[in-house]
């Protein structure tokens, strides 16, 4: 009979899930930072993906906004799926153009990785078995 009541969260898998968490929550808030200095690189790329850079603005807003959501303990698997939708959207822009998609796909991935490892929610949500 399976409890309702997460299993704690060890303090090696707690570090390991912060330690995964840092890694797409550093480089999201780069890259919504860079959507709002806008330099040479950003749009240049805006302009590859053939986005207008009038975009920058709203997708560094966005970007921003489900980071922050996802770094909130209590509203981290909001987080996440949000980011998955904005990470979804990247690497359907990235293959649309042809370019390689595999930076979005590892952050999402990190990003539930790292989040699995912290957060018994999740853990009760999927169970891994032994």
């Amino acid at each position: 009979m399976q409890s309702d009541i997460p299993t704690p969260v060890s303090k090696k898998a707690l570090w390991s899930g912060y330690i995964m968490s840092a890694l797409p929550v550093l480089m999201l808030l780069m890259s919504a930072v860079m959507k709002f200095v806008k330099p040479r690189p950003v749009v240049e790329g805006f302009a590859h993906l053939g986005f207008p850079e009038s975009l920058a603005l709203g997708l560094g807003i966005l970007e921003l906004a489900c980071t922050i959501i996802y770094l909130i303990p209590r509203t981290s698997i909001l987080g996440a799926i949000l980011l998955t939708g904005y990470l979804g959207g990247a690497t359907c822009a990235t293959l649309r153009v042809g370019d390689a998609f595999f930076g979005p796909v590892i952050l999402g991935i990190f990003v539930w990785g790292g989040l699995f490892l912290r957060e018994p929610r999740l853990r009760a949500l999927i169970p891994l078995r032994h």
